[in-house]
């Protein structure tokens, strides 16, 4: 008996650990998804291929932040935020957050795959040091597929399936007290915002309503900002004291 209560209690200070690192995380990806915004509105991503290639010219790192460098940065700190909602809520459906877990790790492996952003970088560089039409042309077409990858794969695909785990993950929380009903609805909210956003975008009917799509991507990222919070807020409270009532 006295050996199940030490490993116990060993087994609590290691998720306390992994609590207190994916609560930090969290609280920064919140700070990561506002710089993000102002980021996009301070200065909208060009919309065409010679549009980037000037802006990486003139100033690298916007060019960067234009193509999400915020956003790998956020996706890496969300490895520990997961590994903390698939400790936390295992009890309540293991088997659920074991796909949402996976789901996850897929769709950040989609999104760093099809991340063009530094080969664009390399790219306007070559493009300014052409000397004839034909390497600028083919160096053009060459930025054009890689802003049609990294729109297509690393955004949209990438992007659905990062939310579809969100989905998963929030809708175990339900099932849970650890994290409260309205954690888990904002969460719900986010991944079903974010996906209906991608949808939106792909109706031939509808696709064209810009400002309703823009709505859609913003309300996912508030959902989203608002969910960060209050989990990563919660994981910050499990690092400081862990017990069974609360976790399982």
């Amino acid at each position: 008996m006295t050996n199940q209560v030490t490993n116990a209690k060993t087994t609590d200070s290691v998720w306390k650990n992994l609590y207190k690192v994916g609560g930090v995380a969290a609280l920064i990806i919140t700070v990561l998804l506002v710089c993000e915004i102002i980021v996009f509105a301070v200065w909208p991503q060009p919309s065409t291929v010679i549009g980037y290639f000037t802006l990486f010219r003139s100033n690298w790192l916007v060019g960067l932040l234009d193509l999400d460098l915020l956003g790998m940065v956020a996706y890496v700190l969300f490895v520990p935020v997961i590994l903390a909602f698939y400790v936390a809520l295992r009890r309540a459906n293991e088997a659920f957050m074991a796909i949402a877990t996976a789901l996850f790790f897929v769709g950040i492996s989609v999104f760093f795959a099809t991340n063009t952003a530094f080969s664009m970088l390399s790219l306007s560089g070559e493009y300014a040091a052409a000397t004839t039409d034909a390497q600028r042309s083919m160096f053009l077409a060459a930025g054009q597929a890689m802003l049609t990858t990294f729109n297509v794969g690393a955004f949209q695909v990438s992007y659905v399936i990062v939310s579809a785990a969100w989905l998963m993950i929030a809708t175990v929380m339900l099932r849970s007290s650890v994290f409260g009903r309205v954690a888990a609805y904002s969460g719900i909210l986010a991944g079903a915002t974010a996906i209906g956003a991608v949808a939106l975008e792909h109706t031939p009917v509808i696709g064209g309503i810009f400002a309703l799509l823009v709505s859609v991507y913003f309300a996912a990222i508030v959902f989203l900002a608002i969910w960060i919070v209050l989990t990563g807020r919660r994981l910050c409270q499990l690092g400081q004291g862990v017990s069974k009532e609360e976790t399982h």
